[in-house]
């Protein structure tokens, strides 16, 4: 459309020259929201220091500490002992959590740390949320003992200056990866869990990149407003608000905002493969990530801290985002009115170009209608690409797409995207015209722009901005005929350049926070920004010969298969990138048998060492979930656990389980549904979980209780009044046992993230008939 809606100069040097400015502000958006600089430890003392925040990391991050281990305890009187040092007023809360899902009530004994400094003159309390227990596969120094770290440090800056005017509450919870077990024990129990306040919560998914603020209750316009002007570098987007509501995810925000807390929720999300795996290690941790959330905490700490709290309420939500390192935020209700003008602008630009004759009304539906397809032919491909990686390397499956080296493959998908687009719009520019093509573009921008604004409010600027600014921009340079032809073309950039600004840093944070498993999302993001870029090809193409047309899709299509080549190339595994395997021992206590189990597709060859065959059959009873490979081990000489029946009357089983000595946790199976479970774990009490739903691949209910005691625990179970229940019970034990002919796993190969791997599990099963 630049070469079409006016005379170029020098069409190839514009070419060139818009393609630059393009990749210019790109670069520039990159760069602009990056992560910071960590801070030595010779900061001044009100300064927040990642040096500093890190030696707290060695004290407890470098072990797993899932929750009921003694790890966590250790961990657990180091951060007491520290808040106490600060002079925080600080408690234990011994509580039993619960949460429930399809066919699956999960329960974990949770040992919250609560650290209060009073205010001098409190309108409410100010939250600050992280959790310090760990997944049981690795240490978690990112997820999530750099944010508890980070808390530290920050009552130490805090403590440097005045007290603040509302009250401060720390809270460190524990069985969050279990299902955010310890935040709703806190809000059910805790006076101070409904007693409402702001929140700030802190998470990571991955071991480096930016602190992003992802998350926030409805109503943030305040909120948004004091973090834009509080944070030193402020990062994220109501978009991504969005995109996160459409995950399965959940983390502590979710429980205490559902109890009355507004808030905020941050997270840094690079290098995601070390998530939830051995290789989450302080020595992976980037210094600028834990610097970020560290700065940005203080901060809003002071901000919150002399702020009147009831002052914060807002009605609407508020758009914001980065644009060339500057924070942009406006109200919610100009969401509907600017995708309005978006798509008046689309249709006051098609005006004048149907007057000049370079396209007809007819031509401009054909574009648009048939722009659809290069949308669906970018997400296809990139999903085909990940296919073939996952074929050709299934050790990728595993991961989850979450890959140590993703960028070429990341780079193949962009080029992909750039062939569907260019291709679609080099096939139709001769028959409809490149202005059709160009305008069909914004067209559909200002269609997701005007779809966003009534399902996804907070997303919808990421198109309504580029079709608006695009819309106007190229009718300025239609109309200003007499013009220069270089300021007419920067004019006919606003569009591209906005839309460069926005898209690929969604793309990219979605590639980080997804992985290539879901490929197509991020490639379908480049295709739009692709749309707003295409007219430029015309400034090198309005010469060419047909072949040449052609060959430049062509051409996108094998730079894809060229990085895609690098990538298996380069992106092998090692001991500082290890792959991942799931195995776990099991063994029958009724019969003496055991087995080892992996649900591993392609084993690894450690793996292949202890699985030989798919034969599920000699498994106890209820334990098998889904697809499995086997192998036969030898039993091992250890206790096993034990369920007495307490009662089994109507619908109603109540149990006392003791678990193998050293277990940490047990899992029960039944092969009937159940609707509620009432876990109660001694002096910590008891959780409810209410079931709906039936678990898939394996027995219909399932009942976990992380933590359990070593004297057991009671379950009451409501049950469908069946006369006989088949239960199985399975005491778990973290670490694979060493026996006759076990070798360790290799340095390039760390366990999965698959909950019931890298244990020993010894199973009993009961058939159990209802009292008269």
């Amino acid at each position: 459309m630049i070469g079409t809606l006016f005379d170029a100069p020098r069409p190839r040097v514009a070419g060139i020259a818009a393609l630059l400015v393009l990749a210019a502000v790109i670069a520039l958006t990159a760069m602009a929201d990056s992560t910071m600089q960590p801070v030595p430890a010779s900061a001044p003392a009100d300064r927040f220091s990642a040096e500093r925040a890190r030696a707290h990391l060695e004290k407890f991050a470098t072990e797993p500490r899932p929750i009921g281990s003694a790890a966590s305890a250790r961990a657990r009187t180091y951060l007491t002992s520290q808040l106490r040092a600060a002079g925080l007023d600080v408690e234990v809360q011994h509580a039993v959590g619960a949460r429930s899902a399809a066919g699956l009530a999960t329960f974990g004994q949770v040992d919250n740390i609560i650290a209060r400094l009073p205010g001098t003159g409190s309108t409410g309390t100010v939250l600050i949320a992280a959790h310090y227990d760990s997944a049981a596969m690795g240490p978690g120094a990112s997820d999530d003992a750099a944010a508890v770290a980070a808390m530290l440090e920050t009552v130490r800056a805090l403590r440097t200056g005045p007290r603040p005017r509302n009250d401060v509450v720390l809270l460190i919870t524990d069985g969050e990866e279990d299902g955010v077990l310890g935040a709703e024990a806190f809000v059910r129990e805790h006076p101070l869990g409904k007693a409402g306040g702001v929140l700030l919560n802190w998470e990571a998914r991955g071991t480096g990149g930016p602190s992003l603020m992802f998350e926030t209750t409805p109503g943030n316009a305040r909120l948004v407003d004091t973090f834009a002007g509080a944070a030193p570098a402020p990062r994220g987007s109501s978009a991504m608000v969005q995109v996160y509501r459409l995950l399965p995810n959940n983390t502590d925000f979710t429980p205490l905002t559902q109890a009355g807390y507004t808030g905020m929720n941050f997270a840094y999300i690079q290098n995601s493969s070390h998530y939830h795996t051995a290789t989450d290690t302080i020595a992976n941790l980037n210094p600028g990530s834990l610097q970020h959330h560290g700065s940005t905490m203080l901060a809003l700490t002071r901000a919150l801290g002399g702020t009147d709290l009831r002052a914060l309420g807002s009605g609407h939500d508020a758009t914001y985002f980065r644009a060339l390192g500057v924070m942009i935020t406006y109200p919610g209700q100009l969401t509907w009115p600017l995708a309005v003008l978006a798509l008046l602008a689309v249709a006051a630009l098609a005006l004048p170009a149907r007057t000049r004759r370079l396209l007809t009304l007819p031509r401009l539906l054909v574009a648009a209608v048939s722009a659809l397809l290069p949308l669906i032919l970018s997400a296809a491909l990139a999903q085909g690409l990940w296919a073939l990686l996952a074929t050709w390397r299934p050790a990728y499956d595993l991961m989850g797409g979450l890959l140590h080296h993703p960028r070429p493959y990341q780079a193949a998908v962009a080029a992909l995207s750039a062939a569907a687009v260019l291709g679609w719009h080099l096939a139709l520019r001769r028959a409809l015209g490149s202005a059709a093509t160009a305008i069909a573009g914004l067209l559909w921008l200002a269609a997701l722009g005007l779809l966003c604004a009534w399902l996804a409010p907070g997303a919808a600027f990421l198109f309504t901005l580029p079709a608006l600014l695009g819309a106007l921009g190229w009718l300025a340079a239609l109309l200003l005929r007499r013009a220069p032809g270089w300021s007419r073309m920067l004019l006919a950039l606003a569009g591209p350049a906005t839309a460069a600004m926005l898209l690929p840093a969604l793309a990219g944070d979605v590639f980080d926070g997804m992985g290539l498993a879901l490929a197509g999302v991020p490639a379908l993001v480049l295709a739009l920004f692709l749309l707003t870029a295409v007219p430029i090809a015309d400034l090198f193409l309005t010469r060419s010969k047909r072949a040449t047309v052609l060959a430049v899709p062509l051409t996108a299509v094998v730079l894809a298969a060229a990085l895609a080549a690098t990538g298996l190339a380069t992106d092998g595994f090692d001991a500082e990138h290890p792959g991942r395997t799931h195995l776990a021992y099991v063994m029958d206590a009724d019969t003496r048998t055991a087995h080892w189990v992996s649900a591993d597709t392609d084993p690894a060859p450690w793996t292949s060492r202890y699985v030989t065959g798919r034969d599920t059959s000699a498994l106890p009873p209820g334990y098998g979930r889904g697809a499995l490979r086997t192998g036969p081990a030898p039993a091992i000489t250890t206790g096993a656990p034990r369920a007495d029946v307490l009662a089994h009357r109507g619908t109603t089983l109540k149990l006392h389980v003791t678990p193998a000595k050293g277990a940490r946790s047990v899992t029960l199976r039944l092969d009937q549904p159940i609707t509620h479970v009432t876990a109660t774990a001694g002096a910590f009490g008891s959780a409810t979980a209410a079931v709906t739903g039936t678990r898939t691949g394996t027995w219909p209910s399932e009942i976990r209780l992380r933590g359990i005691p070593a004297r057991g625990a009671t379950f009451t179970v409501r049950t469908q009044g069946q006369d006989r229940i088949r239960l199985t019970v399975i005491s778990e034990t973290d670490g694979l046992p060493a026996v006759p002919g076990f070798v360790p796993r290799p340095a390039d190969l760390v366990a999965a993230t698959r909950e019931d791997g890298d244990l020993t599990a010894v199973t009993r099963t009961y058939t159990l008939s209802r009292n008269a």
